[in-house]
């Protein structure tokens, strides 16, 4: 988070931890509050995907999440379109957020995570 606030003047909008996914998570500001946010991850424990990802890939860009409306909608969509979804139902995201995944094969090597915001 240092290193975002003092090379780029982010500030920290939001911080906890998910203990269904493992992570702890910070939401950095990038304009206005309305505006992009960066997410930083770590993991809150040793079996979670996001510190499995870290001992197999290294740090760096782990998933790109779109703001959706209706994140199931956006899934079934998704879905008859022929990609894969990692979750059958959405769960708990940031801050009671709705999401889901798009399958990393189906997204050139990117895991792409839509967001029903609470």
């Amino acid at each position: 988070m240092r290193f975002y606030a003092e090379t780029f003047g982010m500030r920290c909008v939001h911080e906890e931890t998910n203990e269904e996914q493992g992570v702890r998570e910070a939401m950095l500001a990038i304009g206005d509050d309305d505006g992009p946010r960066l997410q930083l991850l770590a993991p809150a424990r040793p079996d979670s995907a996001i510190a499995k990802f870290l001992d197999r890939s290294g740090p760096g860009m782990q998933q790109l999440a779109y703001t959706v409306a209706d994140v199931e909608a956006t899934s079934a969509a998704l879905r008859a379109r022929g990609l894969r979804l990692l979750y059958d139902t959405p769960r708990r995201g940031t801050a009671g957020s709705k999401i889901n995944f798009v399958h990393p094969k189906d997204a050139g090597g990117v895991l792409v995570e839509l967001v029903e915001p609470a």
